[in-house]
């Protein structure tokens, strides 16, 4: 089987991604232009969108929790009588 030309590989690539070939050697050369969606779209393929979900989650750390107690209210009123 012959070998694909590069630029074949990443058009194929980029359609999979649903993007751009442009896009796509964007990403590839750490452009900071490229859409946080763009970035996304590329670990759902990879199958490792949970993981950076996971280690962006606030809650996941100590410091993240710490800060979110800071913000929520400490008490609640009931509803007035």
């Amino acid at each position: 089987m012959a070998k694909r030309p590069p630029q074949a590989r990443l058009v194929r690539a980029g359609a999979e991604l649903g993007g751009h070939l442009s896009t796509w050697r964007k990403l590839q050369a750490g452009d900071l232009g490229v859409s946080v969606g763009a970035y996304l779209n590329v670990l759902r393929a990879l199958g490792q969108l949970e993981r950076a979900i996971d280690a962006t989650d606030p809650y996941e750390t100590d410091l993240g929790r710490a800060r979110a107690d800071e913000i929520l209210p400490q008490r609640v009123r009931g509803p007035s009588r």
